[in-house]
């Protein structure tokens, strides 16, 4: 009988040669957690990426090896015992997949890749990728690499020997040679390739790629025989019995993710679970006709954190951010700005895709359309059409009229665009090439655009720029959040929820922090203008953005340590870099880098360390209650919630690779004990605020286990207080249905103005008909109960109803 899910926990996997200090979390120390994760109260263990994956991997979604499970986890047989422990203990296993590319960095650690650079066409791989053979590619018809590092670099080509074959070397990179091709002269060696070297600033690749990461190779799921092949080890588990369930990565990456997942579905069975990295736009919905059980929870991202901003400091920090940035990044800047960056992305880094979807367009344009247009204005207009595009791909049914509407607003506020876009018309109607990479690329130009750019740049309140955020909205009312939940509740019920992830750019309780700036505007634009007059920031803008990041991992006790400074000068400076204006990945500038360098010191000893410990000390409290109540209507909520390795304590990270660094799990196994010896939290125990939290969650977690009815496929309510401070209440109900709810949560949110207030007064909460026990005091409540009695320990309260 398959084990049924409540709640699951990810683990990062990782080999010793991805830790400068030698350090694995594999499967036998996954195994060696398991206890814990009984004891916590989780139903599913969460795997990262199993396969094998370059042994310096962090997070192992560069797999090179897909038949295989990774060695520097303990292969086959590790995972069995990990699996074996798993379900000795009542525990299930799902497994991260990624479908839609492999890593070929190295490329002679990839034996796919090999061959197919080694015989070209003639490959039995040839077909796995999806690589550009025409005479019109920029290559010549070769397989385009960009590795040189200028324009004439290929004849610092060198003949060497590679595990007994013949091989070019281009100082670190290899490259293997034909058979029959092999001589005394590289360059007359070279030219007999398959393959053609670039200078990597010509924009010519030959083969799709991850967004713009010239290191991950497009796959072609859509081939039946590359399915089996990249699928035959989730088959070997499935017939086995050792897994539960799936969760694909960027599945919209694929030619055709309908199909894809349709396919997947019927090996994985009908009763495992299935769940799907899709980015949705706020208004956006899943296909209902996708064979899955939902996404991976960026959508309940921003409703968890949007119903807890002040949606009251919005205008001061638009203002704000006018002043330091040039922009309020409100959500008519936010528009604009998307667009003119989708569309510089679409013209430069993703330009190859770009081309090689025009060619398409042309190939596939049947009608007499269009043959006056010249390729630069076919290529401008799709520049254009994809930087308007609001979702990451639009070929979905349900999404049917997207693109017909984009072009239909196009043509009237462009008219000179117009032929252009008959062109691409007729080839989407086509149903061929151009319309698979047309759905391909608009992806690709979203992630980069919005995610690893715009948000990277956008600095009104920075908590809301996630995955799937929509920071020009400045939160989500309690109104819209309910109807939101409902919604899951009947049409995704087994869909993923989270709060943090190993691509969130902020740690959940990091938001929480910033999250908090919105109670407080006009106190932090004075600390603001403090900071910038005391310790002025090389650039305004970038100033503005890291500050607020700061903020949100700086320690309460006003006490930085140096392994913080470290962090923290790391995310600066892949900020910068990703947000591309004064520095970038391709073209650092080390004069602004050192300058934002010595900027972050001058704030961590420096006249403006002061100013922060102030400003931290006044929302450090609230940002607490903020994490507390948040991560009880995760997991009170509609959906499966995750919970991200080690947060069932506070952990203030940023982005990769700060977010997937090792836990400590003796410190949380060892309070774990406390907490269940102890049987119910005190004032005291939950001054700690590890403990409260690890409170929330066991408790939480146990309601799950003890109330499944009450969950998954179950019905969900809104619960509203009484009183002056109503508004200061967010909570929920579950149960079977509405006459039979047996679950409460409730929680407090914009607690520093509630406190200004005066508190919750006269404000109660009327509980349904019976006796509530409060699961984290052990108290018992029934009728109509006082807010302030309710939270006198906690911010939150989680009330399970007591059946005689």
């Amino acid at each position: 009988m398959r084990r049924p899910i409540t709640a699951t926990y990810r683990f990062q996997l990782r080999g010793p040669k991805a830790d400068e200090f030698g350090r694995a979390f594999g499967f036998a120390q996954a195994a060696d957690q398991l206890e814990y994760l009984a004891e916590l109260g989780v139903s599913h263990v969460y795997l990262s990426p199993i396969l094998t994956a370059l042994p310096d991997s962090n997070h192992s979604y560069d797999v090179i090896d897909p038949t295989s499970i990774n060695p520097e986890f303990g292969g086959m047989e590790g995972f069995k015992a990990l699996a074996q422990k798993a379900h000795s203990l009542g525990l299930g296993i799902i497994i991260d997949i990624v479908p839609n590319h492999v890593g070929v960095a190295k490329p002679a650690l990839n034996p796919w890749w090999w061959d197919v650079l080694k015989n070209g066409r003639d490959s039995q791989y040839e077909h796995f990728f999806d690589i550009d053979w025409h005479e019109d590619n920029g290559a010549g018809g070769k397989l385009g690499l960009p590795v040189l590092g200028a324009p004439d670099d290929a004849a610092k080509l060198t003949l060497d020997s590679f595990e007994g074959e013949p091989v070019l070397r281009y100082f670190d990179h290899i490259f293997p040679v034909r058979p029959g091709t092999e001589g005394e002269d590289p360059l007359a060696v070279y030219d007999q390739q398959s393959y053609k070297l670039m200078y990597w600033r010509d924009g010519i690749i030959g083969y799709r790629r991850f967004f713009s990461v010239n290191e991950l190779a497009g796959l072609r799921q859509e081939d039946p025989l590359v399915f089996e092949h990249t699928h035959q080890v989730l088959r070997e588990l499935v017939a086995l019995d050792l897994i539960d369930g799936v969760r694909v990565d960027h599945p919209d990456g694929l030619a055709d993710p309908f199909g894809y997942l349709t396919r997947l579905r019927d090996v994985v069975g009908p009763d495992r679970w299935l769940i799907v990295e899709k980015i949705l736009g706020v208004s956006e919905p899943l296909d209902p006709r996708l064979t899955v059980d939902g996404t991976t929870g960026y959508d309940a991202l921003r409703e968890l954190d949007g119903v807890f901003v002040a949606r009251e400091g919005e205008d001061t920090l638009s203002m704000l951010s006018m002043q330091h940035t040039g922009s309020p990044w409100d959500e008519a800047s936010l528009v604009a700005n998307e667009h003119s960056l989708k569309r510089e992305v679409a013209a430069s880094e993703l330009a190859a895709e770009v081309r090689r979807l025009a060619r398409a367009m042309r190939r596939d344009n049947f009608s007499t359309a269009g043959p006056h247009i010249s390729d630069e204005q076919l290529i401008d207009t799709i520049v254009e059409l994809v930087a308007f595009m609001p979702v990451y791909r639009a070929d979905y049914i349900s999404l049917s009229r997207v693109t017909a509407t984009v072009i239909a607003q196009m043509v009237q506020r462009f008219p000179s665009h117009r032929d252009a876009l008959d062109i691409i018309a007729a080839a989407l109607l086509v149903d061929g090439e151009a319309a698979t990479r047309f759905a391909q690329v608009c992806g690709a130009v979203m992630a980069k655009g919005v995610e690893d750019k715009m948000f990277y740049r956008a600095s009104r309140l920075v908590a809301l720029q996630e995955v799937g955020g929509a920071p020009g909205r400045f939160g989500v009312s309690a109104s819209e959040f309910h109807l939101l939940q409902n919604e899951r509740a009947l049409l995704w019920p087994k869909s993923m929820t989270t709060l943090s992830t190993h691509d969130t750019k902020r740690g959940e309780d990091t938001r929480s922090r910033i999250i908090e700036i919105s109670e407080v505007p006009s106190e932090f634009a004075e600390f603001i203008n403090s900071i910038t007059a005391i310790t002025p920031p090389p650039d305004g803008a970038t100033g503005h953005f890291l500050l607020q990041n700061l903020i949100g991992v700086w320690p309460e006790d006003g006490q930085p340590t140096d392994d913080l400074r470290t962090r923290f000068q790391a995310y600066a400076q892949k900020a910068i870099r990703e947000a591309g204006i004064h520095t970038s990945w391709t073209e650092p500038v080390a004069t602004f880098e050192d300058s934002i360098e010595h900027w972050v010191d001058a704030l961590f000893d420096g006249p403006a360390t002061a100013h922060l410990n102030e400003f931290v000390g006044l929302i450090a409290p609230a940002a607490t209650t903020i994490s507390l109540g948040r991560k009880m209507l995760q997991l009170i909520g509609a959906g499966v919630p995750d919970i991200y390795q080690g947060c069932e304590f506070f952990t203030k990270t940023l982005v990769d690779p700060d977010n997937r660094r090792f836990i400590d799990y003796t410190a949380r196994s060892q309070k774990l004990a406390v907490l269940k010896e102890q049987g119910v939290v005190t004032a005291e125990s939950v001054s700690d605020p590890d403990m409260a939290k690890l409170a929330v969650v066991s408790a939480a977690l146990s309601a799950r286990q003890s109330h499944p009815e009450c969950f998954v496929g179950a019905d969900y309510q809104a619960v509203y207080a009484v009183g002056p401070a109503e508004a200061h209440m967010v909570g929920m109900a579950r149960g079977t249905s509405q006459r039979d709810l047996q679950v409460i949560a409730v929680c407090t949110r914009k607690p520093i103005m509630l406190e200004n207030n005066g508190g919750w007064g006269d404000t109660t909460l009327t509980l349904p008909e019976g006796e509530w026990h409060e699961s984290l005091t052990g108290r018992t409540f029934s009728g109509t109960v006082p807010l302030s009695e309710l939270f006198e320990i906690l911010p939150t309260a989680l009330l399970t109803v007591v059946r005689h």
